[in-house]
């Protein structure tokens, strides 16, 4: 096989990150855009020596789930992966990687329960990144850092256009430059927005915070009458990929938005984990609570606890829960946020959870229940170990990428503890993710 071949290839299965997957010369090779069972032309544009990567041609025999995409941009841009299948295929996609890695990679032979569905799977999204460069101001194509300019993500709430609109005509106007990641010159980097029930934060990331007419911005935002509570400049000046500095500079308003998931209220930061999708973050969450089945004499241990989102749902529940986080930033917002919710049974600690956990057992204290709610790389196993040597009760294991945490889940089992329930939630229709809810005892 080489570059620039074409075959006709029939899809056998899909990839964690949404493409289809057939074979060719004894080869599998990847194919973004199609579905199981289809059978599809493709020219071959990479080939390495285990796999080739191939472009879709044409669709020879589409499945029965082949849609039009909604979405005018889907070709284009590298947001979204799956809006070329109705939500029902996309589901069981969803269900499978789930139990396909459960069982490939966790060696673990459990049934899954069903997948938690969306009930809306377009403008669900309560936060947008926006990466702006002399192609306008959009998202990524795939698999590259060239900006696709759209004037509407299906995504997100209308008024993310509003906003946008507004910040290309002050860029137009008074000739604002925008980034360039090559030569690294120019201004403007990201448009960054949250929203909540308090309203509507806009954030610019800047080079600099010296910007030209920035007050003409700040006008023209508030004059679109759309509750924005807050805007703000992020000084970003190295050269990363990391959208978000630490430095943030409130130009009107609030620092903060605040938005509640069920009855616990939170302030959120722009620099805060907060999940996109508060629809789905209150079936989330309500799931972790039914699992960890918290008693009034039971503790709670929260680790990777962000801003205190899981522990402050439960917390009603239980004799005390503990928050262990190891960015400053997060700890701080947690604290204030137990106390606008009233909670006199939550603290919070800054640090790894593996050297915080054995000084707590130390001064008497240990968990009935621990909630892992780690990034997509999962847990390190000496946290696993720690976590495993408290000896709690249950485990709550929250994940967003099923290949780790089925390897996180292969290691607890080898320490004791063993998968009871699992639960995929669909909290990002239209995209390949998926988080999962697990229950763990020894």
């Amino acid at each position: 096989m080489k570059k620039n071949d074409i075959f006709e290839i029939e899809i056998t299965g899909m990839t964690d990150d949404g493409n289809g997957v057939g074979r060719a010369e004894g080869i599998a090779v990847f194919i973004p855009y199609t579905i199981i069972g289809e059978k599809v032309k493709v020219l071959i544009i990479k080939v390495n020596k285990t796999y080739a990567i191939g472009k879709l041609l044409e669709v020879i025999l589409p499945s029965q789930h082949r849609t039009k995409a909604e979405c005018k941009y889907f070709y284009q841009c590298g947001g979204c992966q799956l809006w070329h299948m109705d939500y029902e295929a996309e589901l069981e996609y969803k269900y499978t990687k789930v139990k396909d890695c459960i069982k490939r990679i966790g060696n673990i032979d459990i049934e899954i329960s069903p997948i938690i569905f969306a009930e809306k799977t377009s403008r669900y999204r309560n936060k947008v990144q926006l990466p702006i460069s002399e192609k306008g101001i959009g998202f990524y194509k795939k698999n590259s850092h060239i900006v696709t300019d759209i004037d509407d993500c299906l995504l997100q709430p209308v008024f993310v256009s509003n906003i946008v609109s507004v910040v290309r005509q002050w860029m137009d106007k008074f000739n604002i430059e925008p980034y360039n990641e090559v030569t690294q010159k120019g201004i403007i980097r990201h448009l960054y927005i949250r929203y909540g029930e308090g309203g509507i934060m806009v954030v610019v990331v800047t080079t600099t915070e010296n910007i030209p007419n920035i007050i003409e911005l700040k006008n023209s935002l508030i004059a679109l009458d759309l509750n924005i509570t807050g805007i703000a400049l992020n000084v970003n000046k190295k050269n990363t990929n990391v959208v978000l500095s630490d430095k943030n500079i409130t130009i009107w308003g609030n620092p903060v938005i605040f938005d509640n998931i069920g009855d616990a209220y939170f302030d959120v930061s722009p620099n805060s984990f907060y999940q996109v999708n508060k629809e789905q973050t209150l079936k989330l969450y309500q799931t972790v609570k039914r699992m960890a089945n918290v008693k009034n004499n039971e503790i709670l241990w929260d680790i990777y606890c962000g801003i205190g989102t899981i522990g402050q749902f439960i917390a009603k529940d239980a004799k005390k829960v503990t928050g262990i986080e190891i960015v400053p930033q997060a700890v701080e917002d947690a604290i204030k946020n137990a106390r606008k919710n009233n909670l006199l049974n939550a603290e919070y600690y800054c640090g790894a959870a593996e050297i915080i956990g054995p000084k707590l057992v130390n001064k008497g204290e240990r968990p009935d229940v621990v909630v892992l709610d780690p990034p997509r790389k999962g847990c390190e196993e000496n946290l696993l170990d720690a976590v495993a040597k408290l000896k709690p009760k249950r485990i709550v294991y929250v994940s967003c990428k099923p290949s780790t945490l089925a390897r996180d889940l292969k290691y607890l089992k080898s320490k004791g503890y063993s998968p009871k329930e699992i639960v995929p939630v669909d909290m990002f229709p239209r995209t390949s993710h998926v988080e999962t809810v697990v229950l763990l005892t020894c």
